[in-house]
Formats: structure tokens, C-alpha cells, sequence
């Protein structure tokens, strides 16, 4: 496969990851609003899926009444939510320039893994349930394959490109 196929390749997979990140990050600003959208969305299936509807309405509960009793902890979220649009812009470097920006692929796919342990260990920790903490695992899993598909093509990239000459074994004139 050529160089410039690679390439579209790497920053169509690095896109994905890119909107991905961007959804994750605007949407966590309205989270009281959109909890609200996704119950009544939910409400038909609380017959079917009590566990699920239980704990949406819980967390709903507890958007609320945290956001009237102590408004200071949404801030909390509205830094989630930078965090992610930052690591969008992050991004920005291997869409230009896969090969000398490929540890930003790196550091995502590190930070995939890192959502692994971080879920298993304090989802238990803060009460969450197993479902909502398999939820909380997606985010690796959609997100590892697409960096993995762009690392695995820049590496060919870098292993396809032409090097400099070492100029301590050239010959000067």
C-alpha cells in the first residue's frame, strides 16, 4: 500500500477517535438535562429493564440534588468535559504529521488501557453498578481498535519512508 493511501488511512481512524472525544466532551457539560432526555426516553422499558431505568433515575436524583444543594460540583464535570475537547485538539499534531506525532497515538492507546483498571477498581468503589461499569469500558473498546488500525500504519509509513543520509559516514567533497 503507498504512503498517501496510509496516510488517509491513519487520519480517517484518527477522525473517529477525534469526534469521538469531541461528543464525549460537549455532552458532559448539560449532563442534568440529558439524564433527564434519556429517563423519559427510558420510561417504556422500565418493565424490562428495571435495573437500568433504577439507576438512570438514581443518578438523575442525584444530578439534581447535587446541582441545587452544592451548584460548585458541576464544575467538576464542566473540567471533564475541557479534558476531552483538550485531547481532541491533541489530536490535532498526528493529523498533520502522523509520523513525528505518533506518540499522541501512543499516549491514547495507553490511556485506553488505563480506563480498564480505573473502571474495574473504583466503579465498585463509588457504588456503580456492573452494567453502567461495562458502559464505562466501551470508551476503551471503541476507541483502542481505531488508534491500534492508525499506529499500526504509521509505523509502516515510518518504515517505508526514505531516511537522511548519516552524515557522519558521508565522505565530504
Amino acid at each position: 500500500m503507498d504512503i498517501e493511501k496510509r496516510l488517509r488511512r491513519v487520519r480517517g481512524w484518527l477522525w473517529v477517535v477525534v469526534v469521538g472525544l469531541f461528543l464525549s466532551g460537549v455532552t458532559a457539560f448539560p449532563l442534568e438535562i440529558e439524564v433527564r432526555w434519556l429517563l423519559r426516553a427510558l420510561d417504556p422499558l422500565s418493565g424490562q429493564l428495571p435495573a437500568l431505568v433504577g439507576w438512570i433515575e438514581r443518578v438523575h436524583t442525584g444530578l439534581v440534588e447535587t446541582g441545587d444543594r452544592y451548584p460548585f460540583m458541576r464544575y467538576g464535570t464542566d473540567w471533564l468535559a475541557f479534558a476531552h475537547l483538550v485531547l481532541a485538539v491533541a489530536f490535532w499534531g498526528p493529523l498533520r504529521d502522523p509520523v513525528r506525532n505518533v506518540w499522541v497515538v501512543q499516549v491514547g492507546m495507553i490511556a485506553c488501557a488505563g480506563i480498564v483498571p480505573l473502571a474495574l477498581i473504583c466503579g465498585p468503589v463509588r457504588d456503580i453498578p456492573w452494567f453502567w461499569t461495562l458502559v464505562d469500558l466501551s470508551f476503551a473498546v471503541g476507541a483502542f481498535p481505531p488508534l491500534w488500525i492508525a499506529y499500526r500504519h504509521i509505523r509502516a509509513i515510518e518504515a517505508a519512508a526514505p531516511r537522511p543520509a548519516d552524515s557522519s559516514t558521508t565522505s565530504a567533497p
